[in-house]
């Protein structure tokens, strides 16, 4: 199977993730190793709509694997969501004698190649990279390890001045459907509440809690951007119950995106690298990469989009610290 394979095109799409580069480095070795040409697709699907493609070096990859962010670039393609984008799309892989595609993404990078999949029989392998972490069929997602230790930083100074002025902190960090990021990071710097999108009873937790507070302590919040609730909102619903406290909001907003990979987002970047272009030369198409109880495992990419809801035992962690 693996002589059917002479040439790989990987993209990132979406949001970037801190490990997108380390994945990316991985797929290049591999390749490199089989003697399978590889080339990046600048933009997401944007690249494969305007042919947009440059070879990829494994020696010049192992020097920027370390970095932020995803030196392909990425978007989210409008143009990708019409047939005459797809089309383009499908002209670009024929031109360039593609065998296959590596994509690197979440949902929506997913959903992207399920439709390219109804008009090519182009074989393609999905690397769940997300800082959201709502991802199904694995442990974790690329960039998540990363956004986390990033909040943490965040909220353990703004913890500082707080104690400094006894104030209340209302921490708004990353999470549009899934509160992982706000759960780990909150639970990990001693948050006093946490808010997120998969829980509507929180907030009234939080404001029988700071009806009565009087402290010198600082009073952190930390809250998911998409929690029912927006920050504002919060801020509000904080005020009448406690008219006396000193309130600050704090968005971290993309500065969890940002900064360089943590060790475990550059291993898993690496693991899953691998066990996507292996996947690839194995005849494997459809399925996304990923690590469940620390193995690697293929899950078909139908199976996991936007399945990842908060699991048991991080929801009694939640509801034992922060109600």
């Amino acid at each position: 199977m693996a002589s059917d394979i002479k040439h790989i095109g990987i993209l990132t799409s979406g949001g970037d993730a801190p490990g997108m580069n380390a994945a990316v480095f991985a797929v290049a070795k591999t390749a490199n190793n089989h003697g399978i040409k590889l080339s990046g697709i600048r933009k997401g699907f944007e690249g494969l709509i305007d042919n947009d493609l440059l070879p990829l070096d494994p020696n010049e990859m192992q020097r920027l694997m370390h970095q932020g962010g995803t030196i392909l670039k990425t978007a989210r393609s409008e143009r990708f969501m019409s047939a005459q984008g797809q089309n383009k799309a499908l002209r670009t892989i024929e031109q360039n004698k593609l065998d296959a595609i590596i994509a690197i993404g979440g949902d929506g990078t997913f959903r992207g190649m399920l439709a390219l999949s109804k008009i090519s029989n182009i074989p393609f392998i999905g690397i769940p990279g997300t800082i959201d972490n709502d991802i199904a069929g694995t442990d974790y997602t690329l960039g998540f390890d990363s956004a986390v230790n990033t909040a943490v930083k965040c909220i353990d100074n703004i913890r500082d001045t707080a104690e400094s002025h006894n104030r209340v902190f209302l921490v708004e960090v990353m999470g549009r459907d899934s509160g992982y990021i706000g759960i780990h990071s909150g639970l990990s710097c001693g948050a006093d509440a946490i808010l997120v999108p998969e829980s509507n009873e929180d907030i009234n937790y939080l404001l029988h809690k700071i009806k009565h507070y009087n402290s010198e302590d600082a009073f952190i919040v930390v809250m998911c951007e998409g929690d029912e609730l927006n920050v504002e909102q919060v801020s509000s619903k904080i005020r009448k119950v406690n008219a006396h406290i000193d309130l600050r909001i704090a968005k971290l907003g993309h500065i969890q995106r940002g900064g360089k990979p943590s060790a475990q987002d550059r291993m898993l970047g690496i693991r899953l690298g691998v066990l996507a272009t292996k996947a690839i030369i194995n005849g494997e198409s459809g399925k996304m990469a990923g690590v469940c109880n620390n193995k690697p495992t293929l899950r078909p990419i139908k199976s996991v989009m936007k399945k990842q809801s908060v699991d048991a035992e991080t929801q009694d962690l939640l509801t034992l610290f922060c109600g």
